[in-house]
Parts: C-alpha cells; sequence; structure tokens
C-alpha cells in the first residue's frame, strides 16, 4: 500500500469549549515537530496553515448553544478543507482546536466515503461521548455535542453541514477510553445504541481486547477516522488539556491503542483535539501527542 502524503490542516479556535487555549494547539504541535517527526518516517507532508474564521466571543449561551454562528463558521470551513484533501487523495489531519470541529472533519470524511463507495468507521479517543444536545447540555459548550450532531441530533446550520443528515449512522462509531458522561447524555447514548469501551472495559478486558473489537471488520473497503481527544490520555502523562479526567489510558495503553490502529492499514483521515498549551507544562503533552501520531503511522518498537 502507497503511503499517502499527509495535508496538516490548522485551526486555531476553541469556540466551542469551555476554556480559553485550544486556539494555540496547532502551533504547538508544530512546535513539538510534527510535521518533521512524520517526514522522518518517510512520509510526503505538506502543512496548509491555518484556517481563518471568527473570533471566540465568550457570551453565555443561547437556547442551548454558546457561538453556535461562529461554531457553524469554523465547520464549514474544516468541512471544506477536508474534503477538498480528501478528493486529492491526500490524508488530511486536521490540527485543532477544539472537539466541536469534529463536526466539520468527519462531515467531510462521512461525504467522501458517500462519493467513493466506502465504509466509515469512527475511532473516538476520548474522556467524554460528546453527545450532549441543547436540552440536556450542563453548559452550552458545542465541544460536548458534535456526535450528537454528526448522528442528526442538533440544529440544521451543524446536522446539515455537507449536504446530508445525518451526516453518519450511531453504528460506525467506537468510543474508547470514556469515563466522564453527564447524566442525561448516558441517556441519549443508550436510545442511539452507541457503542461505548469505557474504562471499566479497558481495565476488565484490557486494550489489547478493547482495540482488537473496536476494528473488528475494518477492511480494504474501509475508512478508518481517528477522532483523538487530548484528554483520552491521563493527565498524569498529559495536563495540556481543559477537560481532565483522572484514570486514563497510560502511556504504553495509549501507545498499544495507536499501534494496533498502524497495524490495519486503514487509517485515511485524522483530528487532533483539544490540546491546551495554556494548561501543559514546556509542551510536554504537544510532544506526547506527537510520539502517539508517529506510532498511528507505524512507528514501533521492533519491526513487525
Amino acid at each position: 500500500m502507497l503511503k499517502p502524503t499527509i495535508a496538516l490542516i490548522g485551526v486555531p479556535t476553541d469556540v466551542g469549549a469551555a476554556d480559553r487555549g485550544a486556539s494555540m494547539g496547532p502551533e504547538a504541535l508544530r512546535v513539538a515537530g510534527l510535521a518533521t517527526n512524520l517526514a522522518r518516517r518517510g512520509l510526503d507532508v505538506v502543512d496548509r496553515g491555518n484556517l481563518h474564521g471568527p473570533l471566540n466571543p465568550w457570551l453565555a449561551p443561547v437556547h442551548g448553544y454558546r457561538h453556535l454562528a461562529e461554531v457553524q463558521a469554523w465547520n464549514q470551513a474544516v468541512h471544506e478543507a477536508v474534503h477538498r484533501e480528501l478528493a486529492a487523495g491526500r490524508l488530511p489531519i486536521m490540527l485543532g482546536g477544539d472537539h466541536c470541529l469534529g463536526i466539520g472533519s468527519i462531515s467531510a470524511v462521512a461525504r467522501h466515503c458517500r462519493e467513493h463507495g466506502k465504509r466509515l468507521r469512527v475511532l473516538w479517543l476520548d474522556a467524554h461521548t460528546d453527545f450532549n444536545t441543547a436540552e440536556v447540555t450542563p453548559s452550552g459548550n458545542i465541544h460536548g455535542m458534535p456526535v450528537a450532531c454528526l448522528c442528526g441530533h442538533g440544529p440544521g446550520g451543524l446536522v446539515g453541514i455537507g449536504g446530508h443528515t445525518p451526516a453518519i449512522a450511531a453504528d460506525v462509531v467506537r468510543y474508547v477510553g470514556i469515563r466522564s458522561v453527564d447524566e442525561a447524555e448516558k441517556r441519549l447514548l443508550r436510545e442511539s445504541a452507541m457503542t461505548v469501551y469505557d474504562m471499566r472495559r479497558i481495565d476488565e478486558i484490557g486494550m489489547r481486547k478493547v482495540m482488537h473489537e473496536a476494528l473488528a471488520g475494518v477492511d480494504q473497503d474501509t475508512h478508518l477516522h481517528v477522532s483523538f481527544d487530548v484528554d483520552f490520555l491521563d493527565p498524569v502523562i498529559a495536563p495540556g488539556v481543559g477537560t481532565t479526567v483522572p484514570g486514563g489510558p497510560t502511556y504504553r495503553e495509549a501507545q498499544l491503542c495507536m499501534e494496533m490502529i498502524a497495524d490495519t492499514g486503514r487509517l485515511a483521515s485524522l483530528d487532533l483535539v483539544e490540546l491546551n498549551p495554556a494548561f501543559d507544562q514546556h509542551n510536554a503533552t504537544a510532544k506526547l501527542v506527537v510520539d502517539l501520531v508517529e506510532s498511528l503511522f507505524g512507528k514501533s518498537t521492533l519491526l513487525r
């Protein structure tokens, strides 16, 4: 299988988040050497620079949503940029930015899959399920709603990006690393029959078995998209996020997760989101993310 050209797309906004600072994530990943390290792995890498969109007005929620117009604008820009790279045969890596941007990214991937007859599988690596709606959200922050929006539960300006509602079916998503879910959100997840591998499941059967199940059925006709929220990781090793939740995957568990994804050879698009340098220590979390992304693209201790 030929190695694709990697296209880095910076999306410097925290418009959907609870804290300011994720807008600095793209530059932190660049400073940590993302492009250079991937190039050392023999990959062609092009950096498209940063997308542009509205500033974060930092206002209170309106009808259950904070900054809805701004979130829509950023996600429309993301959708167009990601779809453009996929159409050109490149592998887009979206450098967020907060996780609301997954709406634009994954809706573009889903559109690409419909156009090319591919099956979509989304691995959502996160401490949270991000399945809130305006009716149940405790905060109105849209970074807690992207999967719900992608599955058709949300405002028309978000659920309709890409011209297909819903953008994805619930059964394409596999959550891994979950350990913080709002009470009303639990009911919505159950009603939508989402597949969730929470930290208890990882504790019980181990990361290897979880990833084996989460990747079951992925084959040459599958487009595998990974949406990697940095708060997936335990905050002991990754403090640079705004929404830390104790008890996440360890360094070795995270490496195994990435290595098993790489083993499929089907990774075709990637989100890196919620890195917040304002909470980091000497850019250590960004460096860890770059290390894990290298493993997603085949780095291993021994030749396998």
